[in-house]
């Protein structure tokens, strides 16, 4: 896909949704991390619903700390792999109250030594909390990056790479998600609706489907 074609699909991404953000729900860059650690392998619905009543409860280091894993798990059960992650959030608020003052730190190499916390974490919170021009690449980015084809490669790092080198530098701060959305409701996994694809005429996909 050339370069112009990549500028055409981000310029409409822009005109229809000047001010993408994510649909996970947050007041603070804590809960933000929260709740991103919570979605791995779950719906942001599933979370939102989980995180509303954890927050009126508990929405800091300190405070979700004091619960323990035991009074943690509840309030999250509804996730999947829920032991796990309520294990790692408690190690997390550790690390946050012992190392950063509690405070969530704005470092790659920082956020990716907290516990449950990997590289596609880290550049969610970077980009959505921080303003960082980065590519958190989740599956419905490797899946519309790989089909338009906007950046094919077999491995989530190597989509990240070549997406931060064909995205247009005045697009990459909302690129993220722009391409997510794309992702979860238009260009979804088993039938993508390209008669309502807006950079249909752009997509080299060669399976387009009529309706």
């Amino acid at each position: 896909m050339n370069a112009a074609k990549r500028r055409e699909i981000f310029r409409r991404f822009a005109a229809a949704n000047p001010h993408p953000t994510t649909e996970l729900e947050y007041a603070s860059v804590f809960e933000l991390l929260v709740a991103v650690v919570l979605s791995a392998q779950a719906t942001d619905k599933s979370v939102n619903l989980a995180t509303r009543e954890l927050y009126k409860h508990a929405n800091t280091p300190q405070a979700i700390y004091d619960l323990t894993q035991a009074g943690l798990e509840p309030y999250i059960q509804r996730i999947g792999l829920y032991k796990s992650k309520a294990k790692h959030l408690i190690a997390t608020c550790e690390t946050l109250l012992t190392q950063h003052g509690g405070e969530v730190p704005r470092a790659r190499d920082a956020l990716e030594q907290l516990p449950g916390v990997g590289r596609k974490t880290a550049n969610v919170i970077l980009n959505t909390a921080f303003g960082e021009p980065v590519m958190a690449v989740d599956t419905h980015i490797f899946r519309v990056a790989n089909r338009i084809p906007l950046a094919a490669g077999k491995t989530v790092l190597e989509v990240e790479r070549k997406l931060m080198k064909n995205i247009p530098r005045d697009y990459l701060l909302d690129a993220h998600h722009w391409l997510i959305l794309h992702g979860r409701y238009t260009c979804m996994a088993r039938k993508p609706d390209c008669p309502h694809c807006l950079i249909a005429d752009l997509c080299e996909y060669p399976q387009k489907t009529a309706g």
